[in-house]
């Protein structure tokens, strides 16, 4: 990333920052995020969800790493702060009032239903196939709202809208999760939608290694999980801060995201970067239409 990308994303930052404003999971989860996120920003997460994370401090580079063949397996383990009973939490669903276009069918119950308690896993069943998410037991919360958004077809008819690569962004990811995005790379709305609702943080501490799947919003937006999940295809999003819930990891159809990334990047026409703190993404080339998600 040449210094003149990584200062012009440090001062969209710092725009976002003075204006108050938060685009929570519409933001591009980028190298600005990382080289600018402080320590407090990985322990800020609060409400009754879970008990404050352990682990912190600032995120450290590693260097480049292969891409494995297989996705991990296990689960993320939870953090040290992850000893709270699932069935004893009571969720912080709250209304979102930052202004970001929502769709919204209702808040999920603040107490997890037994069906999301009992859910092993979530199916997000594509145009290409099924991507199957072994769900981690150390996020109730997360796992409840997902319940609750698939019961109500929340998902259904949407696209993965982002896909963000080592060599555009610093960083492995597929994006999806937003209920009115196009996924054109050119729509300068996309990543900005949501439930209409936000929640703490969970499990932080587990790196986002390939095959693990972590709900996004801006680095700077703790505690602002929405609808929106990335999933990551490669062990550099190792150098992320934990400040991002993962909720689960791929167990089948990760051949489904190498082929979407193999395809490439669709980026805005002329060349013009129209990722900015008002949304917009690069999309894959290859459409990734989400027909339905199932959670049991």
């Amino acid at each position: 990333m040449s210094d003149t990308i990584r200062q012009k994303q440090l001062a969209m930052r710092n725009r976002r920052a003075k204006r108050g404003t938060i685009l929570g999971v519409g933001l591009v989860i980028t190298l600005a995020a990382l080289t600018a996120c402080s320590g407090s920003d990985a322990e800020t997460a609060a409400g009754t969800a879970t008990p404050a994370p352990a682990e912190s401090g600032a995120p450290t580079s590693v260097p480049p790493s292969e891409v494995p063949s297989a996705v991990p397996s296990e689960l993320p383990g939870p953090s040290a702060a992850a000893t709270v009973d699932p069935a004893k939490v009571t969720c912080d669903y709250r209304k979102d009032d930052s202004g970001s276009p929502a769709k919204f069918v209702g808040f999920p119950p603040k107490k997890p239903t037994k069906a999301a308690l009992k859910a092993k896993t979530m199916t997000v069943r594509t145009n290409h196939g099924d991507i199957v998410i072994e769900l981690t037991p150390y996020t109730p919360c997360t796992v409840n709202s997902f319940a609750f958004l698939a019961s109500k077809k929340y998902f259904d008819n949407t696209v993965c809208h982002r896909l963000i690569t080592a060599e555009t962004n610093g960083l492995d990811l597929l994006q999806c999760g937003d209920p009115q995005a196009k996924g054109d790379g050119e729509n300068p709305t996309d990543g900005t939608g949501g439930p209409g609702y936000l929640f703490p943080d969970e499990n932080l501490g587990p790196q986002y290694v390939r095959g693990v799947v972590f709900m996004a919003q801006g680095g700077d937006a703790a505690n602002s999980n929405g609808s929106q999940f990335a999933i990551s295809f490669s062990n550099e999003n190792a150098q992320l801060p934990a400040a991002y819930t993962p909720f689960g990891v791929v167990v089948k159809g990760m051949e489904i995201v190498d082929k979407i990334v193999a395809g490439g990047v669709n980026t805005a026409p002329d060349g013009v970067d129209i990722t900015s703190d008002e949304g917009g993404s690069n999309a894959p080339k290859i459409p990734v239409k989400i027909k339905t998600v199932v959670v049991r």
